[in-house]
């Protein structure tokens, strides 16, 4: 059979395929509309992390290629997005500009068929959940280059909102311009972290461009579409955005940069098996509080902690308030246990959320 011949066959199976993929993903929107009215009647969520989470970990248990992991999750993700929508509008504020790491986060966890939008603030975020502006927010509460962000577990402290997912973005760096040629650039512009990033790939490759700093790299990618001799470092989504060409690709000098973080809400996720439980707690400041208080209640329990970290309390000096993650659900036996015990002995107790645990990429 001639080349044309075989193309023209393999084309007419791929638009047979398309059309059964339409007729499928159709009857998978049919299914969630019914699904969405048991959900108003037993008043639960239209977003529901762990159910979606078993999903990707089926999929991605299950796919033998060539497509990679990745690539299938993406697709998936845009419909399920899809099909939640059909169920409820949601709304997803982030932390602006968009083309932002933050952006980026709140596209692949809630797809395309959302609706999100740019706070300027991480307070703005939080106000927009209180005020029922937003469904959700999310916000980045660690790094595993620069550590935990401080504005945000200060918020997670006072404000009445339940982590409700978490998530983990890969910082990956690349350098962006209009042309996609390294020649033309001159200038290159970035939120001073990302400069620091990528210092040692900016000095052996434009030693001698001028270095601007930005109030984001999604202003660095904003700034590069309007000047031709100008190369943001920001990550390929925002070079998506403002219509930019990658001139290189994973610049960084730590290629472990990743940024996790947190999708709040106003309701506490359902326990599904594999969760994780935050917390905020105060104690008094005497020998040994902290160990009576908190560890041994843990270790009796035989609940694994996964982070601890102190903080400035702000309610006077030298007082301090413990964040702390651990393995399970608050609603578990074992950990409702532990947590009693804990309680017991602190001034001051609050459950941030329990949610299911996510796999870094």
């Amino acid at each position: 059979m001639a080349p044309e011949k075989k193309l023209s066959a393999l084309r007419r199976e791929i638009d047979a395929l398309d059309l059964e993929l339409l007729e499928l993903m159709n009857r998978r929107g049919e299914l969630a509309v019914k699904i969405s009215g048991l959900k108003e009647e037993s008043s639960l969520e239209v977003y529901d992390p762990g159910r979606e989470r078993e999903i990707e970990n089926k999929i991605v248990s299950r796919n033998k290629g060539p497509l990679s992991s990745r690539d299938v999750l993406s697709v998936f993700r845009e419909i399920i997005s899809g099909c939640r929508s059909l169920q409820h509008d949601i709304r997803v504020s982030y932390l602006g500009p968009e083309g932002s790491f933050s952006n980026q986060a709140a596209f692949r966890r809630f797809g395309g068929s959302s609706e999100l939008f740019p706070a300027r603030s991480f307070e703005e975020v939080f106000e927009d959940i209180q005020k029922k502006r937003a469904d959700f927010g999310i916000v980045p509460v660690e790094n595993s280059v620069e550590g935990s962000v401080g504005n945000v577990l200060d918020m997670l402290l006072t404000w009445d909102i339940k982590i409700t997912a978490e998530c983990y973005e890969r910082v990956n760096h690349s350098l962006l311009s209009s042309s996609g040629d390294l020649e033309d650039v001159r200038t290159v512009a970035s939120h001073p972290q990302a400069l620091g990033q990528c210092k040692k790939w900016i000095s052996e490759n434009l030693s001698g461009a001028e270095l601007v700093e930005t109030a984001s790299t999604a202003a660095a990618a904003k700034k590069a579409s309007e000047d031709p001799s100008v190369a943001a470092v920001a990550g390929e989504f925002a070079g998506s955005i403002y219509g930019l060409r990658i001139i290189q690709s994973r610049i960084e000098d730590s290629l472990q940069n990743t940024t996790r973080f947190l999708v709040l809400g106003r309701q506490q996720a359902p326990p599904t098996g594999n969760d994780k439980t935050s917390i905020v707690f105060s104690i008094k400041d005497e020998p040994g509080a902290l160990h009576r208080a908190f560890f041994l209640p843990f270790s009796a329990s035989g609940v694994n902690l996964t982070k601890i970290e102190s903080r400035p309390s702000r309610g006077g000096r030298w007082e301090y308030v413990f964040f702390v993650d651990f393995t399970g659900h608050s609603e578990d036996p074992e950990v409702r246990k532990a947590l009693e015990k804990v309680e017991a002995g602190c001034i001051f107790l609050k459950v941030l959320g329990a949610y299911p645990v996510a796999k870094s990429d």
